[in-house]
């Protein structure tokens, strides 16, 4: 059996065939992580290289000391995934430490993983902790509507999260404590990681200015779904705003409230002024 056989790495390669398809991936642009759960690393084992040196993640998570993660490679297309994963994907073991990863298959034509592996593996020791192991996903794209958001509504979470609840009744459903706005920052180093992870403790999505979309999730659905809902938005947001200066009616802070009561979930409170 080959490791493109298993069910998590078809699930991996569907995400990013979508992703590629929605038009979120530009050349080599976006990246995708998965912490793979321990029973389908050991039904793979047989299938993996364990001699290959370690290497620097470039930041520390101890909380995910030697877990193991599909992630795609740094500087590959997202639509070549289909094609050829074990070209543009890797799976990688931590080690107990959480300070270095090496590759255990993948990258089979050399290569190394996303350039925003210490953003990602940040934030899944973040999302991990604070969903007490549920959140096993990280993807970053770069969905057009969104990005061009950033250079008309204040960088503030409380104005992005409260113009994306009212493009759309299911969004407050889907992202009720919000998304977190980061300006802008040189992408790829700690220091993005650290600002975006800060964000993740309270957010299951990040918004970078000028960049891109960073979003955490149980699954491969839920996460590609919060993302779609979120591009969906900030689309509706850019048609309305195109025909008019001021939107004629929206859904109120009475209505919001309403809404939350019915379908049981908490809205940040601060974001219905």
């Amino acid at each position: 059996m080959k490791l493109t056989e298993f069910a998590f790495v078809k699930e991996f390669i569907a995400f990013a065939e979508a992703g590629w398809q929605k038009g979120w991936h530009e050349r080599n642009g976006g990246n995708l992580s998965y912490r793979v759960p321990a029973e389908d690393i050991e039904a793979c084992r047989d299938l993996l290289d364990f001699s290959r040196p370690y290497a620097p993640i470039g930041t520390a998570v101890p909380a995910l000391g030697g877990q193991f993660f599909m992630v795609t490679g740094s500087g590959k297309y997202m639509s070549n995934v289909l094609s050829n994963p074990a070209d543009t994907c890797a799976l990688i073991q931590l080690d107990e430490a959480g300070e270095n990863y090496r590759i255990v298959w993948g990258l089979v034509n050399g290569g190394r993983p996303t350039s925003e592996l210490p953003t990602h593996l940040m934030n899944h020791e973040v999302k991990m902790l604070a969903t007490d192991g549920a959140h096993r996903v990280i993807y970053h794209c770069h969905p057009a509507n969104l990005i061009a958001l950033t250079f008309i509504l204040p960088l503030e979470d409380e104005y992005f999260s409260r113009e994306l609840w009212e493009m759309m009744t299911e969004c407050p459903i889907i992202f009720p404590a919000g998304i977190g706005v980061i300006p802008w920052m040189v992408p790829g180093g700690r220091e993005i990681a650290v600002v975006t992870a800060e964000k993740m403790k309270i957010y299951d999505a990040a918004v970078w200015a000028h960049h891109g979309l960073f979003c955490s999730g149980a699954d491969f659905d839920a996460t590609f779904g919060l993302a779609h809902t979120i591009e969906k938005s900030a689309e509706i947001y850019i048609k309305v705003h195109s025909v008019v200066e001021k939107k004629r009616q929206t859904i109120t802070k009475d209505d919001f409230i309403q809404l939350a009561k019915d379908f049981g979930v908490t809205l940040t409170e601060e974001f219905l002024k």
